[in-house]
């Protein structure tokens, strides 16, 4: 009896055996060929999201670099227009960057009257005419162009202490999602002379047809400025490829601030030598003033004599080429 049932026992785990491997070598082939056709699809479904991923970084590195080559170019074609465009400034531009509203012949009439009038004043003082001639032509081609350069100066600086206002305005109007024109606007309302007008004369050419970059190019002849140049060279670029116009000119405006800043700094630690300079340069006519007044038969023949003359005019050459020489080494370019 308990034979039997050991026998019974043995069959059935054999006839188990049997079954489970005839199901393992049917069934297992089909499991594993479709667990491996699942992985090679994930792996293939893998590789072309890495595919896909390196198209899309591949394509926005040719952007990139398609967009900094049209950069290049535009800034290559705006070099060369300027170069083409870069000539001998004339009288008559001067007197437009100096902000004088004359003419040509009428600065050429006042330059004459100053050089007539600087002669005379040199025959007064008892002279001979060949050097009251050479003080009249001196004074007539130096003195108006020197006012004139001073002027010029005088107004650039003027600009350039407004204009960095002027592009904070235009920087936030951006931001806040207003037209560069309407900024431009805003600018030439609220800004006081220079930066005004000069915004107000870009408005104006655009209400006759002139595009933007052009009007700033024009404002730069006016205003002849690194600031205003770097500014139309970003707006142009800005219009023709693309571009944070905002994050660019707040750059400018940081730079302009800067600037400031140091200019200031420079001017504290050279106000020392530059009051040096002006106490050595105010000597001599100092002195020569108190011997006039304590002595003067004895200091008259400077100028009453013909050598007393040529020694004070080698004496005033000398002197003006000393102060020369001391204003070059005072000044610092920044």
């Amino acid at each position: 009896m308990f034979g039997d049932t050991l026998i019974i026992i043995a069959v059935a785990f054999m006839a188990a055996i049997s079954v489970g491997g005839i199901a393992y070598v049917l069934i297992y082939p089909l499991l594993s060929g479709e667990a491996q056709a699942n992985k090679r699809m994930a792996r293939v479904a893998g590789g072309q999201g890495g595919r896909a991923k390196r198209a899309a970084a591949n394509l926005e590195a040719q952007g990139r670099d398609q967009r900094r080559k049209q950069m290049q170019k535009t800034l290559i074609e705006m070099e060369q227009n300027h170069k083409k465009k870069k000539k001998r400034v004339t009288l008559a531009m001067s007197l437009t960057q100096a902000g004088l509203d004359i003419s040509v012949k009428v600065f050429w009439a006042l330059s004459i009257v100053c050089g007539l009038f600087t002669g005379l004043l040199i025959l007064i003082t008892g002279f001979q005419w060949q050097i009251a001639a050479a003080a009249a032509f001196a004074a007539c081609l130096g003195i108006p162009r020197w006012v004139l350069k001073f002027l010029k100066k005088r107004r650039q600086n003027k600009f350039l202490a407004e204009f960095a206002n002027a592009i904070d305005v235009i920087v936030r109007g951006i931001k806040a999602g207003l037209p560069v024109n309407d900024t431009l606007k805003v600018i030439a309302l609220e800004s006081p002379d220079p930066v005004g007008p000069e915004f107000q004369a870009v408005i104006d050419g655009q209400k006759l047809g002139v595009p933007l970059d052009q009007g700033l190019e024009r404002m730069f002849e006016r205003m002849p400025l690194a600031e205003v140049n770097f500014m139309s060279i970003v707006v142009g670029i800005q219009q023709r490829t693309g571009g944070n116009l905002g994050e660019a000119l707040g750059n400018l405006s940081k730079v302009l601030r800067d600037r400031k800043k140091m200019q200031g700094k420079i001017k504290s630690m050279s106000q020392e030598a530059k009051s040096s300079a002006a106490i050595i340069g105010a000597l001599p006519p100092s002195i020569m003033i108190l011997v006039f007044i304590t002595s003067p038969n004895y200091i008259s023949l400077l100028w009453t004599t013909e050598i007393g003359q040529m020694m004070l005019a080698g004496s005033a050459m000398w002197m003006f080429m000393g102060v020369m020489v001391m204003r070059k080494m005072i000044n610092f370019d920044f």
